[in-house]
C-alpha cells in the first residue's frame, strides 16, 4: 500500500472527515456498480475504493479476465464524482488496504453477506463498521461478459443499437 494512501487518509481524518472504504474488480463497470458507489458514498464524507489489480482479477475470476486493465478501471472509478480516490491493490483480498485506511465503514454490494464476510472482524477491530448496499437484481459484470460472449459480435444486437 502506497504511503501517499496513508497519507490522503491522515490528512481527511486530521479534518474531521469520516471515510468509508469498499472494494472489488470493477472489471466492466454496469449500473449496479454506480447505484452501490452512490450510495456508499452516502455513508461517509469520503469515499476510497481499492481496485483489484489486473493480476489479482485474473486469481479471483480466472485467467481471461480482467476485460479491462486496471489502468482503464481505475481511471472509469476515478471519473465518478461520488469516488475520492482510487487505490489498486495486488492482494486477493482486501485485509491490507483496511489497515491502512480503517475505514468508518466498509462497504460491499448487495451479493455480499455482512455475516459472511471474513474482513469483517478487522473492520470491527479497527472500531468501524460494515454495511451492505442494495444489490441491483440482473446486473454483473459477469451476466454482461456472459452475454457479449454469447452474441459474438453483433454489436448493434448487444448494445440495443437500431436504425
Amino acid at each position: 500500500m502506497s504511503s501517499a494512501l496513508a497519507g490522503y487518509v491522515a490528512d481527511q481524518r486530521r479534518a474531521g472527515l469520516r471515510i468509508a472504504l469498499t472494494n472489488g474488480c470493477f472489471d466492466v463497470l454496469h449500473i449496479g456498480h454506480v447505484r452501490y458507489l452512490c450510495q456508499a458514498r452516502e455513508l461517509a464524507d469520503v469515499l476510497i475504493v481499492g481496485l483489484n489489480s489486473d493480476e489479482s482479477v485474473r486469481a479471483l475470476k480466472g485467467q481471461d479476465r480482467p476485460i479491462n486493465p486496471e489502468g482503464d478501471r481505475a481511471e472509469v472509478l476515478a471519473a465518478l464524482s461520488c469516488v475520492d480516490r482510487v487505490e489498486i491493490f495486488g492482494e486477493r483480498t482486501p485485509e491490507r488496504l483496511i489497515g491502512v485506511v480503517r475505514p468508518d465503514v466498509y462497504v460491499k454490494g448487495g451479493d455480499y453477506d455482512a455475516a459472511l464476510l471474513p474482513e469483517r472482524h478487522l473492520v470491527y477491530a479497527l472500531g468501524g463498521r460494515v454495511a451492505v448496499m442494495q444489490h441491483v437484481t440482473g446486473r454483473s459484470s459477469s451476466e454482461i461478459i456472459a452475454r457479449v460472449r454469447a452474441q459474438g459480435t453483433d454489436w448493434e444486437m448487444i448494445c440495443g443499437i437500431s436504425d
